[in-house]
């Protein structure tokens, strides 16, 4: 069997979130909002190393803005760094598997913009450290094009703003693999 290469892909992709409803809150600590539905469109990209084994990164953020409470506008983003295998099915199929950890930023925003030195915005942020598990499976339509089916589980550390401390991510991203040919 011969040495594999090192392998870069990148990705686009659009999803969408769901997590418990407003009317499922169990525990005192939560609010009673789902940070679920709407368009998330998201960028990965991965690193592969050695054995099919690499890291990986993800951004996923909510198209349009939703309502909190009914009033205020807020967008969640979801960013996320892992230890990513990707063992190959066949000649056009491989499985991806991951795991890491990341942070949930949820942008409230103002009718009014903040100045700073730095700059000016109009929303403030709430960030939560997050655990993030993944999965696809990518379908190569040529050597370097590929079609993913995708999930992602966040396990949001102290999401009090929203119903639940987990949100499932699933959708469906093309992206490119810059490999040797096979």
């Amino acid at each position: 069997m011969a040495a594999q290469a090192q392998q870069i892909d990148l990705a686009f992709g659009v999803s969408t979130v769901s997590s418990a409803s407003s009317g499922n809150v169990s525990a005192g600590n939560f609010s009673p909002q789902t940070i679920g539905g709407g368009a998330y469109p998201a960028f990965s990209g991965d690193f592969l190393i050695k054995h099919n084994l690499g890291v990986s990164g993800n951004v996923a953020w909510r198209a349009s803005q939703n309502l909190y409470f009914g009033y205020q506008p807020f967008r969640p983003i979801f960013y996320d760094f892992n230890g990513i295998w990707v063992p190959p099915l066949g000649k056009h199929a491989a499985a991806e598997l991951m795991g890491g950890i990341g942070v949930e930023s949820v942008r409230f925003y103002q009718p009014t913009f903040i100045c700073t030195f730095t700059g000016c915005t109009n929303y403030t942020s709430s960030n939560h450290f997050l655990g993030h598990f993944g999965g696809g499976l990518r379908l190569y339509v040529t050597n370097h094009i590929f079609v993913r089916p995708e999930a992602h589980v966040y396990l949001i550390h102290n999401n009090y703003e929203f119903s639940s401390g987990h949100a499932t991510r699933y959708g469906v991203s093309i992206g490119y693999s810059f490999r040797s040919e096979q």
